[in-house]
């Protein structure tokens, strides 16, 4: 008898995690995100069509023209798919212009060690029953060794000139020449520039707050980790002035990040 063929579902469901952005906003104004966003990526797409998700706790009410601000970060390669956290009013004026809203994802709370321990039980004491010596248990197998994939390092070794970009997406980079003025480097990860940064450098690209950038010669134009960032239109300092330098995140008051710039010894 011929075997009956199994009809294929036309709809399969299953579970899956996707790079998503997640873009903090401290103003809800098209204008200054707009001027901050050209600062920080020019006026070029600077992302390849990634989803992102625009985080409101920074927000504490207002209105939001959602249409405007998609366009805005569209213009920059990010679609934007929704809102997480901040205000209900926000959450609802985005559901209505088609962005849904998010949950956080909160770690159970540990018990509170000053919780007050429940009133002991007494009872009577009962004859227990002769206990027989059970056989050894059986050793568990070794767990299953998990095997991770890590995400090479990108390195360039020649010299980037103004309007090249150099991005290390999921990981590292490292540039062995000249990052010349009008240049763009970025990265997922951390950047590592043995040679002169002269243009823009942008570690922490997706959100990694503990990216760093170092160059053996620091002029950079701008510098940013993970979206914090500083402009040098004024100039470098001159402490810090074509000296071999690191930039980092310090966490602030209420949970706010600034860049630490601060020059290496070399000795």
């Amino acid at each position: 008898m011929a075997r009956a063929n199994k009809k294929r579902s036309l709809i399969e469901f299953k579970g899956t995690t996707l790079p998503v952005v997640s873009v903090t906003l401290h103003s809800l104004q098209p204008a200054a995100l707009t001027k901050a966003a050209t600062e920080l990526f020019g006026d070029d797409a600077f992302f390849d069509g990634d989803a992102a998700v625009l985080e409101l706790d920074a927000i504490e009410d207002g209105d939001a023209d959602w249409a405007a601000l998609r366009a805005l970060f569209g213009t920059h390669g990010l679609t934007v798919i929704g809102v997480r956290g901040g205000p209900e009013t926000l959450r609802t004026s985005a559901a209505t212009a088609g962005l849904p809203s998010f949950a956080a994802f909160k770690r159970a709370a540990r018990a509170s060690e000053d919780a007050v321990p429940p009133a002991p039980v007494h009872a009577e004491p009962v004859q227990a029953p002769p206990v027989q010596a059970e056989p050894a248990p059986t050793p568990a197998p070794p767990p299953p060794i998990v095997k991770t994939v890590s995400v090479p390092t990108l390195v360039i070794d020649r010299p980037l000139r103004s309007g090249q970009q150099a991005y290390a997406r999921g990981g590292d980079l490292v540039v062995l020449a000249a990052v010349n003025a009008g240049a763009e480097v970025i990265a997922d990860g951390s950047i590592h520039i043995y040679a002169p940064l002269r243009g823009r450098a942008l570690a922490g690209a997706s959100g990694s707050t503990e990216a760093r950038i170092f160059t053996t010669r620091f002029e950079p134009e701008l510098v940013s980790i993970a979206g914090v960032y500083r402009t040098f239109e004024a100039g470098v300092p001159e402490r810090l002035a074509g000296r071999p330098t690191q930039i980092r995140l310090a966490g602030g008051a209420e949970g706010a990040s600034s860049l630490v710039i601060e020059a290496l010894s070399t000795d």
